[in-house]
């Protein structure tokens, strides 16, 4: 697929996908207090303290997140600098397979990313989603790629059948994985359909669950559940954050 082509594609879903997700968490912005100081969740006036039910938590800080991402600005070279600090850590050296999310528009941009990674001779698998799961693909090339879902690049459906092409979580050295809000000890919020919660917790122990973010995602904490897994390393254009507790409460 061509550079132009990509970014034509890329304006049009991500028109699509502002109006899904906008449509979904407007009012509920328009019920909130703003203020102009503070940090964290306070700066978007989010007082997080006061929403005791944990998913109704999830979905205001999912939409204050996907607002804070929008306004982000320099979202291409912050990503570049992004995948500077992914790539000196020594669990990418190491790798031979690598999990990483195809991204769009307002999302840490990945696509030089993998075009780095079969430069260093990575084996890079994405994942696609079906009915509630997501399934993994060994990527050779962009052009394996087409437009399905918002615009999201997905594999070709006649190369989703080759058995070569299939691959399994437990085969995964590194996941590079997508999210709206992090939190620095690892606490992950995604876009709320659960796709990466079934997927996480099959990943070997010694493999790196590696989240990208903008330093703009991060809020003070991320409510989680039981069942919510916490990333490895949050790594943003500022820092990488490690995390201190268990990946998981009950995995």
């Amino acid at each position: 697929m061509g550079l132009k082509a990509k970014h034509a594609s890329g304006r049009a879903r991500e028109g699509a996908a502002q109006l899904f997700i906008d449509a979904q968490h407007t009012t509920s912005l328009r019920s909130w207090p703003f203020s102009r100081k503070g940090s964290g969740a306070a700066a978007l006036g989010i007082a997080m303290k006061d929403h005791r039910d944990p998913l109704q938590e999830k979905h205001h800080l999912r939409a204050a997140a996907h607002l804070r991402r929008l306004h982000q600005q320099n979202g291409e070279p912050l990503s570049r600098r992004i995948f500077e600090r992914l790539v000196l850590l020594p669990q990418y050296t190491s790798a031979r397979a690598m999990l990483c999310y195809v991204s769009f528009r307002s999302e840490v941009s990945t696509h030089a990313f993998i075009a780095r990674m079969w430069a260093d001779r990575k084996r890079v698998i994405v994942p696609y989603c079906t009915a509630q799961h997501l399934e993994l693909f060994c990527l050779d090339s962009f052009n394996d790629l087409v437009p399905r879902t918002l615009g999201i690049l997905e594999p070709k459906s006649e190369l989703r059948a080759q058995g070569h092409r299939r691959a399994s979580v437990q085969e995964l050295d590194m996941l590079v994985i997508p999210g709206l809000a992090f939190d620095r000890q690892g606490g992950r919020l995604g876009y709320g359909k659960g796709y990466f919660d079934r997927l996480l917790p099959g990943a070997r122990p010694d493999a790196l669950l590696a989240a990208v973010a903008f330093e703009c995602q991060l809020f003070d904490a991320v409510p989680m559940q039981p069942y919510d897994v916490r990333v490895d390393v949050v790594i943003t254009e500022s820092d990488v954050y490690r995390r201190t507790l268990p990946r998981c409460a009950s995995c």
